[in-house]
């Protein structure tokens, strides 16, 4: 069984994404574990990337400002292997395809397993295409994530039902970014996802208070926090790592 199941074990899981190397690597690995400290139960490391198609503006500028201090696919490895010396979290990696592809399918599916990584989200690649990918993450044991969205639709069950993990489910249409409200009828689609799988569903994309939070997981397993947590390590710098946790404690209250 996945490790990522770990998440999801004594209840409701809160997933917590941050870039690596925003502000730096240290204070990735700083941030990360301020927020497990918090109660963070999964955290998604995102690997800084120049053309990040799925994220809005908050985390595009967290790539750019990454990839300006230098972070590479192999110095954030090498955080992660840091944080694994001092935390079990299960931790997944979000990064597009171009970057896997350029390090090699084999290669970055080896150093996850060696490193700790326990899955790996991929938002640009389609599942028809994912088989590319699975002859490479079967043989280390990292899974990959799928991402159900509100106009996958028919393919739901398709997608749902060779999931691995925890599922995706995509709030809403567009990119990622703080939302005020969440018009996307969720509880229908994550519906559509349980008669396909026992894999955990967590929703994602655009959920940054407590009200949306205990909202969502009254049908949904967890909630994916990213670009809040991005803006608060924008705002803070290297500062960040007492209002994250005092952030994600504060979630952690209402997702029972």
């Amino acid at each position: 069984m996945s490790k990522i199941s770990n998440a999801f074990k004594n209840g409701k899981a809160f997933i917590a994404f941050l870039t690596a190397g925003d502000p730096s690597l240290e204070k990735t690995e700083e941030f990360v574990l301020e927020m497990v400290k918090a109660g963070a139960d999964l955290i998604e490391i995102g690997i800084p990337f120049s053309d990040p198609i799925a994220e809005g503006e908050v985390i595009q500028r967290a790539n750019l400002r990454a990839l300006s201090t230098g972070t590479t696919m192999d110095k954030v490895f090498d955080t992660v292997k840091r944080i694994r010396q001092k935390t079990q979290v299960p931790l997944v990696f979000l990064t597009y395809l171009n970057p896997v592809f350029t390090y090699g399918y084999d290669h970055f599916f080896r150093e996850c397993s060696e490193h700790g990584v326990d899955g790996v989200i991929i938002p640009d690649i389609p599942f028809e295409e994912k088989g590319e990918l699975m002859p490479f993450s079967d043989k280390y044991n990292v899974d990959i994530i799928s991402l159900i969205a509100p106009t996958s639709e028919e393919r739901i069950s398709k997608i749902a039902s060779a999931s691995k993990g925890f599922v995706y489910c995509v709030s809403s249409k567009g990119v990622t970014g703080v939302r005020n409200e969440i018009k996307t009828d969720l509880q229908s689609i994550v519906s559509s996802v349980r008669s396909a799988t026992k894999v955990p569903v967590a929703v994602g994309f655009g959920i940054s208070t407590p009200q949306q939070a205990s909202e969502i997981v009254k049908y949904a397993d967890g909630i994916i926090v990213g670009s809040a947590i991005v803006k608060i390590i924008e705002q803070n710098g290297n500062n960040a790592a007492a209002p994250l946790y005092d952030y994600v404690l504060n979630m952690k209250k209402y997702i029972i």
